[in-house]
């Protein structure tokens, strides 16, 4: 396969006011960005032909709102709050226009830094990467999360994701300072995960294995791994539910001259004695090189190509997916907004829109359905702290 070329993309600018309150009428694509330092989660409507953006309004959710997932059914959008008091809000998607409504709020756990949908819709799955947990929350019949845990766990250190395979039955978690995934089953019967046989498949010391994809052929699991800054590619056991590793690929090319990632230290237990502060260490006069620093994953919905996100590089790299074996191999990358913790692709498989942490734009991108590349076809306003993001087709 030729090799994709770095795309020089031309910036477009947007006219007019950052945000409205106009929402269009016949709205069929809707984006959603959680914008974290703003507690905003931002609107727009996507044009289905060419990516362009119209901002669409925007509504107050709560300091450091981040993660969010869609009901299966596409009529509700749940966001997850960082900050004190940890909680979930679920609003309802106006089939018209797209609007949010906030309908309830739960309270969380613990800080969730992921949250996923059952396939059925009945509950929300959650991790907590300082808490070192799982947890689920049920969904009420009118798509509203309003009730407490259903199931709290305690899993590995540094829980970073977790994620349904396409039937529902099987779900898999990443410890990302523990260096594991683990492997549970659903019971379809009490709504409980129960750890499967094995409860867990082991990574490489140091990868920090961070975000979960699945195939669309429910035949591979996809994890980036935050500190190593690769993708593992496993077979999926439709029958068991069960995880073989295949093949490693790094994000990142040989030269790109970043240092391995260092998971956190575990904390100390909360009765241990404090140590005084050090005096602050004097700056070196050289600063050491930057360290790995793998977020996001993504796949289209075809199956044909893939995508990983670093953010010290601010890149998006770009993978070609065999259709035989599900492997695979490194094409190009594109340069993106800064520091970029999070990307979604549509559900065509069109478009790829990113945002960055310490960037106030979102760039969209065309995705070249020969060989996966990535041309920028827009860039538009978003808020501060955007992180997540979430494509919602109301049809």
């Amino acid at each position: 396969m030729q090799k994709v070329i770095l795309v020089a993309a031309t910036c477009l600018t947007v006219a007019g006011a950052m945000f409205t309150t106009t929402t269009p009428s016949l709205a069929k694509t809707m984006v959603y960005v959680s914008a974290a330092t703003d507690g905003e989660i931002n609107t727009y409507s996507m044009d289905d032909k060419t990516g362009a953006l119209t901002p669409a309004g925007n509504v107050k959710a709560g300091n450091s709102v981040m993660p969010m997932t869609v009901s299966p059914d596409g009529t509700h959008l749940y966001a997850v709050i960082r900050s004190q008091p940890y909680r979930v809000l679920s609003y309802e998607i106006d089939p018209n226009t797209g609007g949010l409504t906030e309908k309830a709020v739960a309270a969380l756990p613990d800080s969730m830094p992921y949250v996923s949908a059952e396939k059925s819709g009945r509950l929300l799955f959650f991790a907590s990467y300082g808490g070192n947990k799982i947890a689920s929350l049920p969904v009420g019949a009118d798509g509203l999360v309003k009730d407490g845990a259903k199931q709290v766990v305690l899993t590995g250190r540094n829980a970073h994701s977790i994620a349904s395979d396409k039937t529902g039955k099987y779900v898999f978690v990443s410890n990302l300072g523990s260096d594991v995934v683990l492997q549970y089953t659903l019971n379809s019967e009490t709504g409980l995960l129960e750890p499967n046989a094995p409860a867990s498949v082991s990574t490489m010391a140091g990868q920090g294995p961070r975000h979960i994809v699945i195939s669309p052929d429910n035949k591979s699991v996809y994890i980036v791994t935050e500190l190593s800054g690769e993708v593992i590619h496993y077979a999926l056991d439709a029958a068991k539910g069960t995880l073989t590793e295949k093949d490693v690929v790094a994000v990142l090319a040989p030269d790109a001259g970043l240092e391995k990632g260092v998971a956190p230290a575990a904390p100390a237990a909360f009765n241990v004695p404090q140590k005084p502060a050090a005096a602050p260490a004097t700056a070196p006069a050289v600063a050491p090189p930057a360290k790995i620093w793998a977020a996001d994953i993504g796949i289209t919905p075809d199956g044909k190509f893939l995508y990983a996100s670093e953010r010290s590089t601010s890149t998006i790299a770009i993978f070609a997916v065999a259709s035989d074996t599900g492997a695979l191999a490194r094409v190009g990358f594109v340069e993106t907004e800064k520091q970029p913790r999070g990307f979604r692709i549509d559900p065509t498989g069109r478009f790829l829109i990113a945002s960055g942490e310490k960037s106030e734009q979102l760039s969209v991108y065309g995705i070249d359905q020969k060989d996966g590349s990535l041309k920028r076809v827009g860039r538009y306003p978003v808020g501060k702290g955007a992180n997540w993001i979430e494509i919602v087709d109301l049809q």
